[in-house]
């Protein structure tokens, strides 16, 4: 797990960056030597995990086993809190027994926004359970108020998250130091923040890290630790 301390003072070149990196591949129509080019990239790179569909979890698992590299997944995602929370824990436990490490999960906005808070909280806490690896929840920041960011907040963290992450994706937002303060602010001890959402640059990477993410969820990565980025390029 990476950790930083004294996070406004921060300084890294791009590739020392790569530790804090999420590499991801979430294209439909990803083939198999995509996802093993993949997994080899997470390894000549250095990054934190390679992030994968659940159904290349297996594979991407052998190519990068032994190499201390996570193996991340999504779950209820891209389109989130579509599925039963039996459903959900479920294909949580499955991923897990598949090699994945840690969990990216979607959560149910409209039981939220209805004010089903026991609800809500027990979705996540499932996954939780069933899984037994760290899991991420996607908070979808942008489309809350300001009472039910806090509600989130509070119930992701009861139901045992272990990190707080601001989206799922920059179709939600674009990963920036408010939302990530936002999180870091009010995650109690042991819980730790991943920042998402078109992170493109070196920059922009640095300037999240320096706001108190710990990981940063991205496609762009080898653009971002070899300064190579183009920021009219699309990432996760």
């Amino acid at each position: 797990m990476t950790e930083t301390s004294n996070h406004s003072d921060l300084t890294l070149t791009p590739a020392e960056m790569a530790p804090y990196i999420q590499h991801t591949k979430i294209d439909v129509g990803a083939t198999r030597d995509e996802m093993v080019a993949h997994a080899q990239e997470a390894i000549s790179y250095g990054f934190n995990a390679a992030m994968v569909p659940a159904s290349w979890v297996p594979l991407v698992a052998a190519e990068l086993a032994g190499t201390g590299i996570g193996i991340a997944s999504a779950l209820d995602f891209p389109t989130v809190g579509v599925m039963t929370s039996a459903g959900k824990a479920a294909e949580a436990a499955e991923i897990a027994r598949l090699g994945a490490t840690q969990l990216d999960i979607g959560v149910q906005l409209g039981w939220l926004k209805s004010g089903m808070f026991d609800e809500f909280r027990e979705d996540i806490a499932g996954v939780v359970r069933a899984s037994g690896i760290p899991v991420k929840v996607m908070l979808e920041l942008p489309l809350l108020t300001d009472a039910e960011k806090e509600a989130a907040v509070e119930l992701a963290m009861e139901a045992g998250a272990s990190y707080l992450k601001n989206a799922s994706s920059g179709q939600i937002e674009t990963a920036n130091p408010t939302s990530v303060r936002f999180l870091v602010d009010r995650a109690r001890d042991g819980v730790l923040v991943k920042a998402s959402g078109s992170i493109k640059g070196y920059a922009q990477g640095l300037e999240l890290l320096r706001a108190g993410a710990v990981l940063l969820g991205t496609s762009a990565g080898i653009a971002i630790v070899t300064d190579s980025s183009d920021e009219n390029t699309t990432s996760y």
